[in-house]
């Protein structure tokens, strides 16, 4: 969670000092106002990429230099990160140089809801493999450990085919393959069973429309689940060859969950595809909190108006409540401040890139005191 943020020429934002709420923080303003902007300063400071732009040169304000993005955790843990249209991204965390951005990813565990997060029943199988491979890393130690070695193998094992090597100089690299590959399938299917499990009372809980409807989830490994993986490559290194590329393995992997032995991308609407969503990211933060103890989750909700009726909106709000989360959510709709209760909440607006804390109205409980 972080006690401090301050963002300097990103994008339209020239300059802002924010004391975010330990709970729920509003931002709230117009389209094309900054809001977004927040969140995406937020996931660069996290993530140290961006989710709108390959290109860091474009987060950087008209005609300015660098940009940057610097904060404090709660426990007074600065992160500071700059870009330089010059020299680069630098980073520092506790007021040392990153080495690996995967070291910034464990500090500050943070996930990201889009308005267009529907696109998760229609992208292809990575979108998918991402999100759960982001829950396992947190809550398993060696999983980046594993995912590093499989996909340098990887490299080696595909440099190899485009060069046309002999199969046997190929298959050099299967071992490692096989090693690593096996060890992130175990991580993934045993996660996605906890995930599940934490997932279903959130999702009925949030579309209680569908509190009824059976759930069924699946796995695939990326390879013939009725053959052994080291079989399996030996077997298609044929294949392997004409593609250009190592086809089937744990880089290949994909999962869903069935409705009703139905596709979720069929059968529900957007507004229940985003309850979907965001049932799953609820549960990840569940999860952290209770493998690793982890209470420093952070999660960015852009546009949560959107497909979402005023109820479950307010359903939302009030789920986000019971976790261990600090929560940004962006909004055009005003009167979502109106569900801002606890001392740890807090609304902010934006104009023009300028934002701005406003103080939550007391609610009038008095029914002789006209307001």
């Amino acid at each position: 969670m972080l006690a401090q943020l301050s963002v300097s020429q990103f994008r339209n934002i020239v300059s802002a000092e924010l004391t975010p709420a330990s709970g729920i923080n509003l931002i709230l303003g117009e389209n094309g106002s900054g809001k977004t902007s927040l969140l995406e300063a937020l996931f660069l400071l996290a993530m140290g990429r961006s989710f709108r732009s390959r290109a860091l040169k474009h987060l950087v304000k008209k005609q300015q230099q660098r940009l940057t993005v610097f904060a404090r955790s709660m426990d007074q843990t600065p992160i500071g990160l700059q870009y330089d249209l010059q020299s680069g991204l630098l980073i520092r965390l506790n007021n040392a140089p990153l080495k690996r951005l995967s070291d910034l990813a464990a500090h500050l565990p943070l996930q990201f809801i889009p308005a267009n997060c529907h696109q998760f029943f229609e992208l292809g199988p990575k979108y998918r493999r991402r999100m759960v491979d982001w829950g396992v890393f947190h809550v398993e130690h060696s999983f980046n450990f594993h995912w590093q070695s499989y996909k340098k193998a990887l490299q080696q094992r595909n440099a190899a085919i485009r060069k046309y090597k002999p199969s046997n100089e190929i298959a050099l690299w299967d071992t490692h393959l096989v090693k690593h590959g096996m060890k992130i399938t175990e991580f993934r299917q045993g996660y996605l069973q906890q995930l599940v499990k934490e997932f279903l009372p959130l999702f009925r809980l949030l579309c209680p429309e569908l509190d009824t409807a059976s759930f069924m989830l699946r796995y695939q490994q990326g390879w013939n689940k009725e053959t052994d993986f080291a079989v399996y490559l030996r077997e298609n290194i044929e294949r392997d060859r004409a593609l250009g590329y190592t086809r089937s393995g744990a880089h290949a992997a994909d999962w869903s969950l069935k409705i009703d032995d139905a596709d979720p991308y069929e059968m529900l609407s957007r507004g229940q595809q985003k309850l979907f969503f965001l049932a799953l990211s609820m549960a990840q933060i569940k999860l952290l909190a209770a493998q690793k103890e982890i209470t420093n989750s952070v999660l960015l909700i852009d546009d949560l108006s959107s497909e979402l009726d005023w109820h479950h909106q307010n359903t939302v709000i009030e789920t986000l409540r019971t976790l261990p989360v600090q929560a940004f959510i962006s909004s055009t709709n005003d009167d979502l401040s109106q569900l801002l209760k606890a001392d740890n909440e807090k609304k902010f607006h934006v104009k023009h890139g300028v934002i701005s804390e406003k103080v939550k109205h007391a609610i009038n409980t008095n029914p002789d005191i006209v307001e």
